[in-house]
């Protein structure tokens, strides 16, 4: 079932291995893969050149390097997923209605590793979310019409109090599931991460200022600390991320 409110697109643009032109302009639709949607039009995703914004229409474009299939098998920061037919999970015990069809929701959100001299900065998310006391980073989806560099920041500012510096992109990665949002509608849910590496310079005491909503508190954490906590799959896996960038 289709959501009827108002959606966001996402663009993926492709660039030619050699020369960086664009030779791929193609919609990431709900439930795909970016490997999948590439993978169709015969090429691989190899490095992340970029990402542009539209507020009207809203459009999100990201700007990806292409390569042969198979032949870059550390683009797994871009495409965690392999192309073809997705078992999708559900949520522990969900329960439907008789003929209930969930509505497919695919959802634009920005996150950041934020670096400073007190640490690197990370969340915890509160019990209005499936993962209560398990720890992510800043962030969360885009509003409709929303630059994402400019809902990261205020994303960042809304969880945490911190005013940050955007440096790149660090990575790309979606997921999906099936479940109940807090309003009990069901949903074919599937959200896609823009992972930015951002710095702040004046770091202070975190402060949640999003009250009631999805985090509980933030915190600096010492790098060498990171791999040690609570951290969700999608956290971990962009810590990882990170760390291979900086290797």
């Amino acid at each position: 079932m289709s959501d009827p409110r108002p959606r966001s697109t996402l663009l993926v643009t492709g660039l030619h291995p050699e020369t960086r032109e664009p030779v791929l302009r193609v919609v990431w639709e709900h439930g795909d893969t970016l490997e999948g949607l590439l993978a169709r039009h015969g090429w691989a995703p190899a490095d992340l050149d970029g990402v542009a914004g539209r507020r009207t229409p809203h459009e999100v474009e990201l700007k990806v390097g292409l390569g042969p299939i198979g032949a870059h098998p550390t683009a797994d920061r871009l495409a965690p997923l392999a192309p073809g037919p997705q078992r999708v999970p559900h949520d522990p015990d969900l329960q439907l209605a008789p003929g209930e069809e969930p509505h497919r929701v695919q959802r634009i959100a920005v996150y950041a590793v934020v670096r400073s001299a007190r640490g690197v900065l990370l969340t915890a998310y509160s019990d209005r979310t499936n993962a209560p006391g398990w720890i992510g980073w800043p962030g969360g989806g885009l509003d409709l019409g929303e630059l994402p560099q400019e809902g990261l920041r205020r994303e960042v500012r809304e969880e945490t109090g911190q005013e940050i510096e955007i440096r790149e992109v660090l990575a790309v990665r979606s997921s999906r599931w099936i479940g109940r949002a807090p309003d009990g509608r069901l949903e074919d849910f599937q959200t896609v991460r823009i992972v930015y590496l951002a710095d702040c310079p004046h770091p202070t005491d975190p402060v949640v200022h999003d009250v009631g909503g999805t985090t509980a508190y933030a915190v600096w954490s010492p790098p060498a600390e990171v791999a040690d906590l609570p951290l969700t799959t999608t956290c971990r896996a962009i810590w990882a991320d990170y760390l291979a960038g900086r290797a």
